[in-house]
């Protein structure tokens, strides 16, 4: 689902005035702007892995990613040269999966197989062989102060929540419910609701359900400016 839709009904009434007031650039967007005025940034414009070739170091009062950096080849290169796009005393917002809410346990993915990276939160324990600690991350930038870091979990079912590799019988039910749900939208009667209780019943059959799909959000939120000195 549009995740960036579903992250601006969780932000403060002021936070596009805060943020987003001047130039914006949006990396990874698609269709979902972060806010009309931004400036997109996906395929069709480029590599997001070598965005320097394409966007001027120091051009915007704020760059925004929001599900994209897991899927760069090197998150760490990557999102140093973001960095430099941005203007002192601008800020860089990304978001990105929680991997023991999103990907739960397993990898590569199951849920999305272009994911190449994982990320935690302030923790060195993970299970994943790929993952980046994005608090860390984001505060070794240099000139980078955290305005603020917080999990997004709104409307997450952690009792819904499986924190393993998954069975045979448990994947062929995954199968099972993402073929129900595309033959639901191919006829136009999947709504958000419907995801919801579908995840809920899915799950009580054994299957690992992969709630973004739904109304739920699994993610991390970092906010760092770039110091003027």
């Amino acid at each position: 689902m549009q995740e960036s839709s579903k992250t601006r009904l969780v932000r403060a009434s002021n936070f596009d005035q805060t943020y987003f007031s001047g130039t914006v650039l949006d990396i990874g967007c698609g269709s979902d702007v972060v806010i009309s005025h931004a400036q997109a940034f996906d395929q069709q414009h480029g590599d997001a892995n070598k965005i320097l070739r394409h966007l001027k170091p120091n051009s915007f009062d704020t760059v925004n990613s929001s599900h994209c950096l897991e899927h760069m080849h090197q998150p760490e290169k990557a999102i140093q040269d973001w960095w430099q796009l941005v203007k002192p005393g601008g800020y860089l917002i990304t978001v990105v999966p929680h991997e023991d809410l999103y990907e739960q346990g397993q990898w590569p993915s199951r849920f999305n197989s272009d994911h190449k990276a994982t990320f935690r939160f302030k923790t060195n324990n993970t299970w994943s062989p790929c993952s980046f600690d994005i608090y860390e991350l984001l505060k070794s930038l240099p000139k980078a102060r955290i305005i603020s870091a917080i999990i997004q979990d709104h409307k997450y079912n952690y009792q819904l929540q499986k924190l393993a590799i998954e069975t045979e019988n448990s994947k062929a039910i995954r199968i099972k419910h993402n073929e129900l749900i595309h033959q639901l939208m191919h006829k136009q009667l999947l709504s958000i609701a419907l995801l919801d209780e579908l995840n809920i019943f899915f799950a009580s059959l054994g299957s690992t359900v992969d709630q973004t799909m739904g109304s739920a959000l699994a993610q991390i939120q970092v906010i760092v400016q770039k110091s003027v000195k």
